[in-house]
């Protein structure tokens, strides 16, 4: 084992060369050009199980932390690095004569340089398969602790928990000829506090909310621990603060063209993509317009330029300024033709080179790319939390919807086939515009498509005139069209508003007193009437 620490002496911690460093990480992502640069610096690497295992295959020189440590990992790697000759090694402070002189005597290298990164807690957690074994066993012990003992010590320690750290890393070593600076150390350490203490919350809130047997109940106690993403200008409005925090925004979607996104884009951003979502993975294309976090048209198409010019159609005013997705790449024809008016932000899964180039000329539209297995991921670990005067409310989010075959009519007209699936794109519209929600669709040349939307209003029968003023107004058609509503309708007015419409089917939760009279009132207007048990309010 080495142990130079006899000729080394207290040093400035202005500056600490990297001449030893401890690597053991779980995500191994960039590890390869990280550890080699190092290497080739003859940074005296040592590691501990598959990051040893793994750096070996690369042909990188490395030492186990066993022979550190002269005590092998035991009981299947819990313990490996809880040992004084590790933690010595990044708690001894370089500058102080007396603890020099103590690791020489006991023979503690001094560690200048821990990379480590945890265990998968929560990504375990969030498995639907996952036991309560596998969950507990990806509570991480050692590693923390070294973060602890290393972050604690950072006028003497460098540590890197996470991969987009490296290139901070090794462009200071660059720039110090193999050493690291106190700014740098100390930026390191409070990055590495906050992620302990988010690892910990996180394995706390799941032994809140849940009972020694596995089952589930409301955690006693709501911490949130969130990295910063990024500052913004202003929030909603100009005299309010704002930042976005997260972790897996990032991961979803990246920025390719525009300037910052507001906090304004990001909202809308956020209800452009959870519509999206529905429509993923994608069988045909999809083209979503949002403002204000409602929808104002979607429909699909046989391209995305016709998906998009169904779409217009349902509120030709709304589009300006407002946020467009669709669930499949933007090909050149629908380019050209987005660029015939500003929209804020543009989403889709890609964009080719003479998409963009094409996209580019409106220099103040945003261009976003995002990743639709990142996208349904997320969507299906989503909570939701919401601030309220005194406190915050935490709920999961609104994913099921009832599959289009369960789809039955509760009147003697039976829902056919081509109705099942316009009610079921209907309600899949309805669940994303703000209640009392009301949504006629239709099918053209087999494509539905969004006809009138009524949304955000403080009666439901005024939702449902709303909608059929918007269709008329832009003479869209509404005989044979589909409707879905979000909750229940107290009276049979808006049944019978719908009715008059000339719309065929609908789609309702049931539930009220009065469901009998709207039944009532669906039958003599010959309507099919299908009721879901789900409500799809969106406050």
């Amino acid at each position: 084992m080495s142990t130079e620490t006899k000729s080394e002496q207290t040093i400035s911690i202005d500056r600490i060369p990297i001449r030893r460093a401890l690597i053991s990480v779980f995500d191994k992502t960039r590890l390869d050009r990280l550890a080699k640069a190092l290497a080739d610096r003859g940074v005296e690497i040592w590691s501990t199980g598959g990051t040893e295992k793994y750096l070996r295959g690369l042909g990188i020189p490395v030492r186990s932390v066993s022979d550190m440590t002269q005590s092998p990992e035991v009981f299947d790697g819990r313990l490996k690095t809880l040992h004084p000759m590790v933690h010595g090694g990044l708690l001894f402070r370089r500058e102080l004569a007396s603890h020099v002189e103590q690791a020489a005597a006991h023979g503690i290298p001094p560690i200048d340089l821990l990379i480590v990164n945890l265990y998968p807690f929560e990504e375990t957690r969030a498995k639907a398969s996952a036991t309560q074994e596998d969950i507990i066993e990806q509570i991480d012990i050692g590693g923390p602790a070294m973060l602890r003992s290393a972050a604690k010590n950072f006028r003497g320690v460098a540590l890197l928990t996470s991969a987009a750290q490296y290139g901070r890393l090794m462009d200071t070593m660059d720039a110090m000829d193999g050493a690291t600076d106190l700014a740098l150390r100390f930026e390191l350490a409070r990055e590495g506090f906050a992620c302990v203490a988010h690892y910990d919350n996180a394995i706390a809130d799941y032994f809140r909310s849940v009972s020694q047997n596995g089952s589930h109940h409301p955690s006693d106690r709501l911490q949130i621990s969130l990295p910063l993403i990024q500052s913004l200008r202003y929030g909603e409005n100009p005299q309010q603060q704002a930042a976005l925090y997260g972790e897996d925004l990032p991961k979803i979607c990246q920025q390719l063209w525009g300037k910052e996104l507001s906090y304004n884009n990001i909202l809308d951003m956020s209800s452009a993509l959870g519509l999206i979502a529905e429509f993923l993975p994608a069988e045909r294309p999809i083209a979503a317009i949002i403002k204000h976090t409602n929808p104002c048209g979607v429909a699909e198409g046989d391209s995305p330029l016709d998906a998009f010019n169904r779409a217009f159609e349902t509120d030709p005013e709304s589009p300006f300024g407002g946020i467009i997705a669709l669930n499949v790449p933007i090909d050149a024809p629908l380019a050209e033709r987005l660029n015939a008016f500003f929209s804020e932000v543009i989403l889709a899964p890609e964009f080719s080179p003479e998409v963009l180039e094409i996209l580019k000329k409106k220099k103040d539209r945003r261009l976003i790319r995002f990743d639709p297995a990142q996208l349904r991921r997320a969507i299906d670990g989503m909570v939701e939390i919401r601030s309220v005067v005194g406190g915050v409310l935490r709920q999961s989010a609104d994913r099921d919807l009832l599959s289009n075959s369960a789809l039955t009519s509760v009147t003697s007209r039976p829902v056919t086939d081509e109705q099942r699936r316009g009610l079921g794109f209907a309600n899949k519209i309805v669940k994303h515009l703000k209640s009392n929600a009301i949504a006629f669709c239709g099918t053209q040349d087999g494509y539905a498509r969004t006809l009138g939307l009524g949304a955000g209003q403080t009666s439901r029968v005024e939702s449902v005139r709303i909608a059929i003023e918007h269709a008329k107004r832009n003479s869209l058609n509404l005989h044979g069209s589909f409707v879905a509503s979000d909750a229940f309708f107290p009276f049979a007015d808006s049944l019978n508003a719908i009715a008059e419409s000339g719309a065929a089917a609908v789609i309702e939760p049931g539930g009220s007193v009065r469901d009998a009279e709207v039944i009532q009132a669906a039958e003599q207007s010959g309507i099919a009437l299908a009721m879901t048990g789900q409500r799809h309010f969106r406050h």
